[in-house]
């Protein structure tokens, strides 16, 4: 019997130190579910002890702290080089303008002419002896010719100028980012990499003693990076502002960013699948506080499901085939995100300083947005109606839109173009060809510059403006709405003494602006810059006529030999000009569209109806005289021609066919001596012609001083950037937007270019710029 008590009492005493273990397990386990630090006292197991001392979950914010400073360095770098380049042209082009005012103001005054004809103090008069004539000023700031500073500059230039090759597979191509993008993405995926997973322990002794520490890491990581992200995809942001880089280079940034965080939220999430499976009982624990009714982690599910639609969904191949649909969900989906991100982290640690920071950066971009779009400010015409825009359909099927508007932009800059009369929800990139300037003044009326862009149609909103413009005549205006302006050439174009231009098809629009800016500056005695080089490579002749009134200034107002251009026409027949309409009937859609359109029209004529009014003070004849000069103004948009569709190929004469009439492209401009301009190029050139036309744009014919040339082919970009660097000067700029290959080769070309900044005391930059919206 004692014995059997014994064992009772053993037994009894097993039983409450047992209840006791689990007691404190569930407490435990329950802090754990709950993610909340648990304490350790006298009576902790050494293990939770050593878990706590090696990493304690309380200090786990400093690995959210280390990506915010790791991004801080990278940032810290481009905003030094950007004010370092800034300060520079600012300092040249200074210094170049007191160069040209001490020149100015050196020329023979009266006190240095002859008062008699005696010779005798001639030459005392014209070059007295007392050294009262100004220093001449320096060329060059000296901190930019540093010899070693520029070497180093070119070393960076020459590795990261070289672009990635593209892969080929069939019909497939896949084009990588830029070297220096592909080593930021790199480098930010190692750090993140090593930062989870060097620290040890990555996982507790047992669940029991807390969460995973490679998940928390890895969590506080992935929860730091969400305002950076979100920084990098606004239109109008600080980065932008600080470092020179435009949104829509950012945005790749943007793009890598994401994925970097789905690969952080997956180790996150994982060690809290795997943990109770290896933990040896934890399994048991773990489904007691976790039953199967409904998800395991719920809150952390909600806020990975909408990173995996943004992430997925932003690869090329699925965002090119659902484009539409991909921009208008992304920002839903992002909203829902950071929403699910709140409830998620539940504040623990430092994790609602970086959501509220997003949600900070967020709200103040938008606000930001505000002052770049021409429908948000009261005190203007456009204020909620937007902007009249006219459509002009141009050769090759190219399409013009001008917009007479009070926005200001600068060369090279870009907006985004919505017109509800012809698509509501559509939003897309233009790059503005015209200047902003008061040598260019609209008849739109004070204040207002005819904002102009062209484009090729291919599909999508670019068709449906064709469509529209054939289906509702020329005369047809409809209302604009602007974002912008965005982007553009960070660097000052004049500050350059060599530049070239180089562009493929319509590539040609993102440069014309900064070429008759740069024109213009050059005649004023603005700008640095001795001589231009312009490559065009386009298809066929007629698309020289988008921009003959820009390239007529560009030869007629440049200073002698200072504007060569250079034009490639890669294919030799024009093909008959057809314009096809693949247009689906939707009458509900034009009414819808025409009614909006028509809505915000009516609203402008009110407007304009109470100026009117206002001006004419009850005078009934002023008051008519006043709607009349409205009605020109309104109607003062360019007029386009009648288009007229062409006649099927088999009820022409074949003698049409195939005759060569040159084509119109007469050049002319008010205030102008020379009222025409021709350039003579054939519409369908045979050898012969083509031997005449090298003829007639070769040297010998133009002259040396014009330097306009035509060839047919392709042009070997290579050869002729190496030829052109012959005649370089101090510093140069290349400037190329075109398709792929051609932005290939040039940078390739540029890049191994800097091995003449080592070689050439003389050189101290060759510097690159291309464009490519579409990144």
């Amino acid at each position: 019997m004692p014995t059997l008590r014994a064992l009772a009492a053993r037994a009894n005493s097993a039983a409450r130190e047992l209840d006791s273990l689990i007691l404190m397990a569930e407490r435990e386990v329950l802090s754990l579910a709950k993610r909340i630090n648990i304490p350790v006292n006298s009576t902790s197991p050494q293990a939770l002890v050593d878990a706590q001392n090696q990493d304690p979950w309380s200090k786990s914010g400093k690995y959210a702290l280390g990506w915010v400073y790791f991004c801080l360095v990278i940032a810290t770098i481009a905003a030094i080089m950007h004010l370092y380049f800034y300060w520079i042209d600012k300092i040249r082009t200074a210094l170049f303008k007191e160069a040209m005012e001490v020149e100015a103001s050196t020329s023979p005054q009266s006190d240095y002419e002859m008062a008699s004809l005696a010779t005798n103090s001639t030459a005392a008069k014209l070059f007295p002896r007392d050294n009262t004539s100004p220093e001449k000023p320096k060329a060059q700031s000296s901190i930019s010719s540093i010899g070693p500073l520029n070497n180093v500059l070119a070393g960076i230039r020459w590795l990261f100028y070289r672009p990635i090759p593209r892969l080929r597979w069939r019909k497939h191509e896949i084009t990588f980012p830029s070297l220096g993008v592909t080593m930021i993405v790199f480098s930010a995926l190692a750090f993140v990499t090593l930062y989870s997973f060097l620290p040890q322990p990555l996982y507790r002794a047992s669940i029991a003693y807390g969460s995973p520490p490679l998940a928390i890491r890895a969590g506080m990581i992935a929860v730091a990076m969400t305002p950076w992200i979100v920084a990098l995809s606004m239109k109008a942001n600080l980065v932008s502002a600080i470092t020179g880089i435009g949104h829509e280079r950012l945005n790749i940034l943007h793009r890598w960013g994401g994925y970097i965080c789905l690969f952080l939220s997956l180790v996150h999430t994982i060690p809290f699948y795997l943990h109770p499976v290896w933990d040896q009982g934890g399994w048991v624990i773990f489904q007691r506080y976790f039953p199967s009714k409904g998800p395991i982690y719920t809150t952390g599910i909600a806020s990975l499901v909408p990173l995996l639609w943004l992430c997925i969904a932003s690869l090329p191949i699925l965002r090119r085939w659902m484009y539409e649909l991909f921009v208008a969900l992304h920002v839903p989906v992002a909203i829902v995100y950071l929403a699910m991100l709140f409830w998620h982290c539940h504040n623990f640690l430092t994790s609602w300083h970086y959501l509220f920071a997003t949600l900070g950066i967020w709200i103040l971009s938008y606000c930001a947005r505000l002052f770049k779009l021409n429908w948000t400010n009261p005190w203007r015409m456009s204020w909620l109606i937007g902007d009249e825009a006219a459509v002009t359909i141009l050769p090759e099927n190219a399409l013009k839109i001008t917009i007479p508007t009070q926005v200001k932009w600068r060369p090279g800059q870009y907006v985004y173009l919505r017109m509800p009369g012809i698509s509501i929800f559509e939003n897309h990139p233009f790059t503005v060809t015209s200047l902003c300037s008061e040598d260019f003044p609209s008849e739109y009326g004070e204040g207002y510059r005819d904002m102009i862009l062209v484009f090729r149609p291919f599909g999508g909103f670019t068709k449906k403006v064709l469509n529209a413009a054939i289906a509702k005549g020329p005369y047809k205006t409809y209302r604009a709405f602007l974002d912008g302006p965005y982007g553009g050439m960070k660097r000052q174009m004049d500050s350059f003494d060599t530049v070239v231009l180089v562009a493929g098809g319509s590539g040609v629009t993102a440069l014309v602006s900064q070429l008759i800016d740069l024109v213009k500056r050059m005649r004023d005695g603005k700008a640095i810059t001795k001589t231009v080089h312009v490559l065009w490579a386009i298809k066929r002749l007629e698309a020289v006529d988008w921009f003959r009134e820009e390239l007529r200034i560009c030869r007629e107002y440049a200073p002698p030999d200072s504007v060569r251009c250079h034009f490639f026409v890669t294919a030799a027949k024009r093909h008959g000009a057809s314009i096809s309409i693949s247009r689906k009937d939707n009458v509900i859609s034009d009414i819808l569209h025409d009614k909006l359109n028509n809505f915000a029209q009516g609203i402008a004529s009110k407007r304009n109806s109470a100026l009117i009014r206002d001006e004419a003070a009850g005078d009934p004849e002023r008051e008519r005289e006043l709607r009349r000069e409205n009605e020109d103004r309104i109607t003062a948009l360019p007029k386009q021609e009648e288009i007229k569709a062409p006649e099927p190929a088999h009820t022409r004469d074949a003698s049409q066919v195939h005759s060569r009439q040159r084509p119109s492209l007469t050049l002319s401009m008010k205030g102008v001596g020379e009222p025409n301009f021709e350039f003579g190029f054939p519409e369908t050139p045979t050898m012969i012609e083509k031997s005449l036309v090298r003829f007639a744009f070769g040297v010998s014919a133009v002259g040396k001083k014009q330097g306009w040339l035509t060839e047919y082919g392709r042009p070997d970009l290579p050869y002729m950037l190496r030829d052109l660097s012959k005649e370089f000067g101090k510093r140069t700029c290349v400037y190329v937007c075109g398709p792929p290959g051609m932005r290939e080769d040039v940078a390739n070309t540029v890049a191994r270019m800097q091995r003449e900044v080592w070689r050439d005391p003389y050189k101290d930059e060759i510097f690159l710029h291309t464009e490519n919206y579409a990144l």
